[in-house]
């Protein structure tokens, strides 16, 4: 069942999505700060590709010192805005029978989308 919830996933936008993050990745990686920042813009995008049947999950040393100020970086400057537009997408779904299941991938989107730095999709 998940390969055909990621399959509609996929085309219905599911591909733009990934490809956007994946070119923000690859432009916060240009510069030498930005590099931490572009690989979770990218395993985001990775996320976003496949969510049906993929669970967050928290890395054993997720709360590091330096992952906590990545984190709280990451939010104030990326991380709303994503969390927001996920938010805004799983409201619009939710509005339908049919789109009841990608809404709750958008909503499993959400934290991953707020605090990336020691968190994963698995």
């Amino acid at each position: 069942m998940s390969l055909l919830g990621n399959l509609i996933w996929l085309i219905c936008g599911g591909l733009l999505s990934a490809l956007a993050y994946f070119l923000g990745g690859l432009a916060l990686c240009l510069t030498i700060v930005g590099i931490p920042f572009g690989l979770q813009t990218i395993k985001l995008g990775v996320a976003t590709l496949a969510p049906f049947g993929r669970q967050i999950v928290e890395l054993p040393d997720a709360n590091r010192p330096l992952r906590l100020i990545f984190n709280v970086l990451w939010l104030v400057l990326f991380g709303w805005e994503i969390a927001v537009a996920h938010l805004a997408w799983a409201l619009v779904l939710a509005l339908t029978i049919i789109g009841i299941p990608f809404a709750m991938q958008h909503l499993k989107l959400v934290p991953l989308s707020l605090m990336p730095f020691g968190r994963d999709l698995q």
